[in-house]
Formats: structure tokens, C-alpha cells, sequence
């Protein structure tokens, strides 16, 4: 898990750095010294407020508020055991307020993060499998995994929001922003992050099957229910929620569902002879 944050933390560094000598390149052309020294000043000054700043940037733009202790005190003590076990500071709870089931980390890592899950989620999965996906996320917060991401997804999401402006011509810009905003997404976050991300949540919860059982109903949902959001935020959640074409293809990060769950299963294999004894 310290090689993983390590990792991501390199990532970020070297992203940061490969934006601000574009940006600087653009300032030299456009101007010499004093713009090109304009611009990185302004780079690494946007770059550590979203440092500190961008998990409330992405609860807004999913427009999640704080859950109070007194709207869901279950949750907050399951969050609140799961991260004394995985030795992470205990993340802020947001409630995003719509009945579509999902669940995402934001923040800075295991010192100040924070987790945001749905109504939809909060009503329709069980204790067990809430769990599954509070272990899932806390897992994303201790590996770092949630500093890549929020720096892609800002950045993607920017990119993309910024096609509205095009009027008639936004569709053009879409198919030329569009691959320089997947970039990113697809050269720093891999699959692999979610595959060990699964395995620390059952660790955590020590069994597999809460988090197999909530992948599941996560799907059932994103088939039944159609999701709208910017796409670019895919791989901030526990399963991609889009469906897989058009401009949400370019950004989907996670695995199938079903390897993930067929993942798990194998942690405990003697789970079918357990279910038949029950």
C-alpha cells in the first residue's frame, strides 16, 4: 500500500509538472520571461488550491453537502471503525441528494479526505454491503489513489464543460478536447487501482462478500437507471455508472464488473459450500 501512495504521489508531481511547462511553453511564445514566469506563478498557485481544495470543488460539482452525525449515525460509526482499522483519519460523510446509487473519495489522502455516498445508495444497500463500499473508498484514501484522480477528473471535467461555450460548434470541440482530456484519465489511472482497492475492503471487512454483493447491485442500478453527469467523473466512483459509449467511453477506468466480483469470490472459495450450509 506505501509503494501504491508513492506511486500516486509521483503522478501527480509529474502531471503537475508536465501542465505547467505546457502552460509555460504557451506563455514563452505568446510573450517571453515575464509571461512564461506569469503563467508557472499562476500554474503552481491553481495547483496548491486544488491541493487543498479540490475534494470541496468535486462535492460541488456532484453537489453533495455534509451528513450530519444526526441524519445517519450507523454510517458514521461504521465509517469511523473502518477507518481505525485501516489507520486513516476518520473521512468527513457527505450525502449527495439524488436515488442513484454510488459512492466516491475525494480529498488529499489517509490525513484529510472525505467520502461521499448517495441517498439512493443509503436506501437500497444493506448494512453489510455499505460497508463493503465504505472499506472500498477508504482503501482508494489510503493508497493516494484519490490525489490522482481529483487532479485528472478537475482537469477532464474542465476541458469537457468547456465545449459548452462552442454553441453551434460544440460538437467539434468535443472531438478535439475531448482525447486531450481522456489522456490524462487513461495514462495515470489504471485498472489495476481497483482490483486492490476490492482486495483491502475485504481485508477490512474481513470477507469479500458485502463488497461483491453491493458491485452487483451497483450494476443492476446503473441498467436500470440512467445516470447523468459530466463523464469525465467516472473514475471517481465505485463502478462506472455511464453507459459505455459516446463520450463516456473515452473516460471509462474501471474493470468489469463481473472480473471484480469473480475476484472476490476467490478470496473465500469455499463460499458456496458456506451458503448451502446457512
Amino acid at each position: 500500500m506505501r509503494l501504491a501512495a508513492a506511486r500516486n504521489l509521483l503522478k501527480v508531481w509529474g502531471f503537475v509538472i508536465a501542465v505547467c511547462a505546457g502552460l509555460g511553453l504557451l506563455g514563452w511564445s505568446g510573450g517571453g520571461y515575464p509571461l512564461l514566469s506569469s503563467v508557472v506563478f499562476c500554474s503552481l498557485l491553481a495547483t496548491a488550491a486544488a491541493y487543498w481544495y479540490a475534494d470541496r470543488v468535486v462535492m460541488g460539482m456532484v453537489g453533495a453537502r455534509e451528513l450530519l452525525l444526526a441524519e445517519a449515525p450507523l454510517v458514521h460509526s461504521t465509517l469511523e471503525r473502518l477507518a481505525a482499522r485501516a489507520n486513516v483519519a476518520k473521512p468527513k460523510l457527505y450525502v449527495i441528494p439524488d436515488g442513484h446509487p454510488r459512492a466516491f473519495a475525494a480529498g488529499r489522502g489517509p490525513r484529510g479526505s472525505a467520502i461521499a455516498v448517495s441517498r439512493g445508495l443509503l436506501g437500497a444497500a444493506p448494512p453489510a454491503e455499505l460497508e463493503g463500499v465504505l472499506a472500498h473508498e477508504l482503501a482508494h484514501v489510503r493508497a493516494r489513489d484519490i490525489v490522482t484522480q481529483e487532479g485528472v477528473v478537475v482537469f477532464a471535467a474542465a476541458l469537457v464543460e468547456a465545449t459548452r461555450i462552442g454553441g453551434a460548434f460544440q460538437r467539434l470541440l468535443i472531438f478535439l478536447l475531448g482525447p486531450i482530456a481522456a489522456a490524462p484519465v487513461h495514462l495515470l489511472l489504471s485498472p489495476k487501482r481497483e482490483f486492490a482497492a476490492d482486495r483491502f475492503a475485504a481485508e477490512l471487512c474481513e470477507s469479500p462478500h458485502g463488497l461483491a454483493d453491493a458491485l452487483l447491485r451497483l450494476e443492476l442500478a446503473g441498467e436500470l437507471v440512467e445516470f447523468r453527469a459530466n463523464p469525465a467523473t467516472e473514475p471517481l466512483y465505485t463502478i462506472n455508472p455511464f453507459e459505455p459509449t459516446g463520450l463516456a467511453a473515452m473516460f471509462a477506468t474501471h474493470p468489469p464488473t463481473e472480473e471484480r466480483v469473480g475476484r472476490l469470490r476467490e478470496l473465500d472459495p469455499d463460499w458456496r459450500e458456506k451458503l448451502r450450509a446457512a
